[in-house]
């Protein structure tokens, strides 16, 4: 079988080698786009990341294609629907990231919390005054945490160790769990209302698209801190801009921005100005957010470690070789599908 690898760090490849007697496998360093996507049409499995977007448009021109193995937990990426009408079985990795996303939120807090980026800069300069550095304590405060699936949980569980107060919400409860670490559910009104911090644990999903927007930012205490290291898209860049400069978010730590795709090449961003891919409102407000000093922005990092990439490659190695066996698993479904 012939197994294409998109968006490939040179040492990830040993992973994949592991595969050469029995396949054709090439790498690239690139996302798998409408630009590129007939130079790979005749590939029979896919190994991309999640900047490569399978829309209509892109899968359209893979008329060999028969698995999808993305790279992620995540797969809004990737038109589920077209691949159901073709046939195309797609497979992801179920868990891999609760550890380093979940400390990855703490590391952007306690960033904010301490003023970490501004304090480093300024003794860079030989600057050593406090003014302007005085920063907040985490323990008794109230951190709200949306989606209580592993990542959550295990944030949950960290909150719980720097002694603050966790409110969580889910559509599934985990109630015993939640008893177990001295925290509980609420609902999410109640959560935006009296948390500290609000952290985003949640999938992007059409039912998720915005889902912190100017309602939900109008119901949180002055002064919040909003942390999202899920997707993009569950929170309306516009509004947040808007509950920045009004204060009632004092800061925002972020590994995720709703037109990253774009932003990550200039070159992109221009091409998708003219295409209307993407939507300019959000570009605009993207960019500004970055060059804020109270919002921290992270390069969708929160679940590169070594470990993490382990599991990674792993599993999607043995999501390959069980559809060549014939018994594929990690098996992704349309959305109310089973």
């Amino acid at each position: 079988m012939k197994i294409t690898v998109f968006e490939l760090d040179t040492w990830e490849r040993t992973f994949f080698e592991k595969l050469s007697p029995l396949c054709d496998v090439q790498f690239v360093d690139e996302p798998l786009t409408v630009d590129n996507a007939e130079a790979y049409a005749a590939t029979e499995i896919i190994s991309p990341f999640i900047y490569s977007t399978l829309n209509d448009e892109v899968l359209g021109r893979m008329v060999d294609l028969k698995l999808i193995a993305t790279r992620s937990t995540g797969y809004d990426h990737i038109d589920i629907d077209h691949c159901v009408s073709r046939g195309i079985t797609v497979s992801n990795v179920p868990s891999y990231g609760e550890c380093p996303v979940a400390e990855h939120v703490f590391a952007l807090l306690l960033a904010v919390a301490h003023r970490i980026v501004g304090a480093v800069d300024r003794t860079r300069r030989g600057d050593f005054s406090l003014q302007g550095l005085q920063g907040f304590d985490l323990c008794g405060r109230t951190m709200g945490v949306v989606g209580t699936g592993n990542i959550g949980r295990r944030v949950m569980e960290i909150a719980r160790g720097f002694g603050m107060q966790v409110r969580a919400f889910d559509l599934k409860p985990d109630t015993k769990f939640a008893e177990s670490i001295g925290a509980r559910y609420a609902s999410m009104d109640e959560l935006l209302s009296t948390a500290d911090v609000v952290t985003l644990h949640v999938p992007g999903t059409p039912a998720t698209e915005n889902m912190i927007s100017d309602r939900q930012f109008a119901m949180m205490k002055k002064g919040v801190v909003l942390i999202n290291t899920s997707r993009g898209s569950v929170i309306d860049v516009r509004a947040l801009l808007s509950a920045l400069s009004d204060g009632k978010v004092a800061a925002a730590g972020l590994d995720v921005l709703p037109e990253e795709p774009a932003i990550r090449e200039e070159a992109e961003l221009v091409k998708s100005l003219f295409q209307k891919r993407y939507s300019l409102e959000d570009l605009m407000a993207d960019h500004i957010l970055l060059r804020l000093r109270n919002v921290i922005v992270t390069p969708h990092s929160a679940f590169y470690t070594r470990e993490a990439i382990e599991i990674i490659m792993d599993t999607t190695i043995g999501n390959i070789q069980s559809f060549m066996d014939g018994k594929p698993r990690n098996v992704v479904r349309p959305t109310g599908k089973t």
